[in-house]
């Protein structure tokens, strides 16, 4: 047991998250440079060497230079064992990043230094809020012009209702950087816009009273500010608190520039002293404690055709509680059945290792036959214990998707079943017809053209897609279980069924959803499971 407690007292899980090109997933590559997982960052397309980034495994990533789906990296580094959760910052993908926020302990928020807190940054920050996970903000570019460093906070403080302590402090911005002041330490790392992460930077001590050594390093002009600057942070500022840090009410702020390897390793350094080890889960009124011996975990993502040499599906778990290990049959609650987890595998990004053992904290792929969905609970039959299922989010947008080659019906069949099984799009069928024509629903548009480059290049079919102005689903049943087939309903009303065979209206407007319940007595009419289920 007690092998136990130390693996999971050195794991580390958690989450990148911000809006698309703040820097997220640059942040990542360096991350794993520090941890020896990978021998050089690559950069995205069309930036220095033409490589794509390691976390964006998907082609589609690579050609068009964003994160599309969420990638999980495990790598060793000063003793902790570090489970990365890169996430999509395109606002399309944001139900891909919901669900993995579930699977993490803590969040790091990347911030791009000009730009500050934009509309993708705030909807994923109220995720973490509900679900109280500590967050670390790091303000990355400052080697580029940048807004005030106060008002970013100030931002950071108003928008989110949380305090903010910035562990460093820049020197300028811009062509004017110099670098940043440690506080706790009292030293200064200073800026050298060559620095790639080859060498480590060697902090200057240096007391922030030491006006001749800071003149030398930074300039009379840049010290002048930088000590005005301190004066006003630590009078106007908050206390660091530990407790507050972790129940996600104060953000420690670190500054730096991912892409110039500036600021990664002292944040990394800090983040890891000052983040949880792997947090409880609640199971109904019972609470998981992850030293609990027994195995248990949840599903929070299933990925199809990650890797081209295997077409399998890959369903990831997230292990709340004990040991994990292969040879030992554990219990599929949803399915009510003792299973085996075939090959085991820890990540990275598509690169995969067959393991033995996991412990609270990790994150495991496990081969699925077609058994598993999103939310679903592995653990040791004697546990009995369910976690709470993830939500879904009612698609926004609708399109027909109608199969062209009747040769390829059964690659059409299994492709869009397999990627709706993902979570990533929603499938709904047309009431006495067959697969060759179906409705889609997605959250975000993009959505429909990762959908068709996948049909193409994972599955091999084309087909034709007729986007229609529905916008709002609903599930539906009648009181007196009658059928739906007799419903009055406007021309522009569609009733569809999904893949649990569960009946849904599809509508254009909410003045159609008044129409409908108007028209039709009998009928009960239930939204979609909403984000509030996640407090």
């Amino acid at each position: 047991m007690s092998d136990i407690k130390n693996e999971i007292s050195r794991r580390r899980t958690f989450a990148i998250i911000s809006h698309p090109d703040a820097g997220k997933t640059t942040l990542t590559e360096k991350l794993l440079l520090y941890g020896r997982a990978i021998q050089s960052a690559g950069s995205i397309k069309g930036k220095q060497n033409d490589k794509h980034a390691v976390s964006d495994w998907m082609e589609i990533e690579k050609k068009r230079g964003i994160s599309i789906t969420s990638s999980v990296m495990q790598f060793e580094y000063d003793g902790y064992c570090i489970n990365i959760l890169d996430t999509p910052g395109h606002q399309d993908f944001s139900e891909d990043t919901y669900r993995t926020l579930t699977a993490a302990d803590s969040v790091v928020m990347v911030i791009d230094a000009a730009k500050g807190i934009e509309p993708q940054t705030r909807k994923l920050f109220k995720v973490c809020a509900m679900r109280h996970i500590p967050i670390f903000t790091f303000i990355n570019k400052m080697d580029r012009e940048a807004r005030d460093s106060f008002e970013l906070l100030d931002e950071l403080e108003s928008e989110f209702g949380i305090g903010t302590y910035p562990m460093n402090w820049p020197i300028g911005c811009g062509v004017d950087f110099k670098g940043v002041y440690d506080r706790e330490k009292q030293r200064i790392l200073t800026f050298a816009d060559a620095h790639a992460g080859g060498t480590r930077i060697e902090a200057i001590e240096c007391d922030i009273n030491d006006t001749e050594k800071l003149d030398s390093l930074i300039g009379m002009y840049s010290r002048q500010n930088l000590c005005d600057e301190l004066e006003l942070v630590e009078g106007a500022g908050y206390e660091f608190d530990l407790d507050l840090v972790r129940s996600g009410k104060l953000s420690p702020v670190f500054f730096g520039s991912a892409l110039n390897n500036f600021g990664i390793e002292p944040f990394l350094e800090n983040f890891l002293k000052m983040t949880t080890e792997p947090l409880p889960h609640r199971s109904g009124e019972k609470i998981i404690e992850p030293t609990e011996e027994r195995f248990s975990a949840f599903v929070f993502k299933i990925q199809a055709n990650m890797n081209k040499a295997h077409r399998d599906r890959i369903a990831f778990m997230r292990i709340c509680s004990g040991k994990f290990e292969r040879s030992h049959e554990y219990f599929h609650v949803q399915g009510k059945k003792s299973i085996k987890l075939s090959r085991p595998q820890q990540m990275m990004a598509q690169e995969r290792e067959v393991i033995d053992t996991a412990y609270a904290g990790d994150i495991i792929g496990v081969f699925d036959p077609g058994i598993f969905s999103i939310g679903d609970t592995i653990c040791d039959e004697s546990l009995k214990c369910e976690y709470a299922g993830i939500p879904t989010f009612a698609p926004e947008h609708f399109a027909i998707v109608e199969q062209i080659d009747s040769l390829k019906r059964k690659q059409f069949d299994k492709g869009i079943t397999q990627i709706a099984q993902e979570g990533a799009i929603q499938m709904f069928f047309i009431p006495n017809s067959g697969m060759e024509r179906v409705y889609v629903g997605v959250v975000g548009t993009l959505q429909f053209d990762v959908l068709q480059f996948r049909m193409e290049s994972e599955y091999g079919v084309k087909y034709n897609r007729i986007d229609t102005p529905l916008s709002l689903v609903r599930f539906a049943e009648m009181k007196d279980g009658s059928e739906l087939s007799d419903l009055n309903l406007m021309s522009t009303t569609k009733h569809v069924i999904d893949r649990k065979g569960r009946d849904l209206l599809l509508f254009n407007a909410e003045y159609e959803i008044n129409w409908a319940l108007d028209k039709n007595e009998n009928l009960v009419l239930k939204e979609f499971s909403q984000l509030e289920e996640f407090e």
